[in-house]
């Protein structure tokens, strides 16, 4: 089934008329004021980001609590694109369940305009053509996705979603919360496969169990943050094959009780 690109294809379309291959440097009021949208930033007590469209002015407004820049920028972009896509929706309120990646399973069941939003976003503050232009052999590790963090101003889990959606390199992704796996993805040439861990805690010796183990902590600091496990611990052995090493790298919300795992071979 075609992935529907209407989000993706509308931030195209955006950044060639204002005549902009990224938007990396513009701060978010200005970027927000160059479609003649007012920002504002304030506590939403719930929700991470608003949409108020009104007769002759349009508002997107952006919890003041959230921790990081990053972050904000992700909301915004994420709220402008129910500006350009979603033309009947006058208030609209967006919290972790619609705007993370964390939770995929939550955005599909609240159908496709949040899919389409955070595509949008995604292609807006990471442009495909810029995007593979900079991470074009370069090695896949926890510092180049930080790297990449800190070059596209968003946040870590957005640079792997956006790896993911584009086939950037062979990995394996899983996605827990409250200590269970809700779902995993990979991309199309990682060639391993998985048993059934959906629903059911991360593999007793994956680094993931450890950080759920600790309550979401970060427990691995500089090189540690990518640990050498074997490929049995999230993977299917044929009877003939020797087991072989993998790494895996975790990203933890404390706040929400959230983790991203991103397992690859070494």
């Amino acid at each position: 089934m075609r992935k529907n690109q209407k989000g993706s294809n509308k931030a195209k379309q955006i950044l060639d008329e204002i005549g902009f291959d990224e938007v990396t440097e513009i701060s978010i009021e200005d970027l927000l004021a160059g479609f003649d949208i007012i920002y504002i930033e304030e506590k939403l007590n719930g929700s991470d980001g608003v949409i108020i469209r009104g007769k002759s002015k349009t508002i997107i407004k952006v919890d003041s609590d959230i921790s990081t820049m990053h972050r904000k920028r992700f909301v915004a972009a994420h709220e402008l694109g129910h500006f350009f896509l979603h033309n009947k929706l006058e208030f609209h309120l967006d919290n972790e369940k619609t705007l993370s990646w964390n939770r995929l399973e939550e955005i599909h069941k609240r159908g496709k305009q949040e899919v389409e939003a955070n595509d949008f976003a995604g292609e807006l503050l990471m442009p495909e053509k810029v995007f593979r232009n900079f991470i074009t052999g370069k090695k896949f590790t926890h510092d180049l996705i930080r790297e990449v963090s800190e070059r596209f101003n968003t946040s870590l889990t957005s640079v792997l979603f956006r790896m993911l959606t584009l086939e950037i390199t062979p990995f394996f992704i899983v996605f827990i919360s409250d200590g269970i796996v809700r779902y995993w993805r990979k991309t199309s040439d990682f060639k391993c496969y998985t048993n059934d861990i959906t629903k059911i805690p991360p593999p007793e010796l994956s680094v993931a169990r450890e950080y759920v183990d600790e309550n979401y902590d970060f427990i691995y600091t500089g090189a540690e943050k990518t640990q050498s496990i074997d490929k049995s611990v999230w993977f299917k052995l044929n009877d003939w094959e020797e087991d072989i090493e993998f790494y895996e790298y975790c990203i933890p919300t404390k706040q929400y009780k959230t983790l991203v795992s991103v397992i690859w071979e070494a």
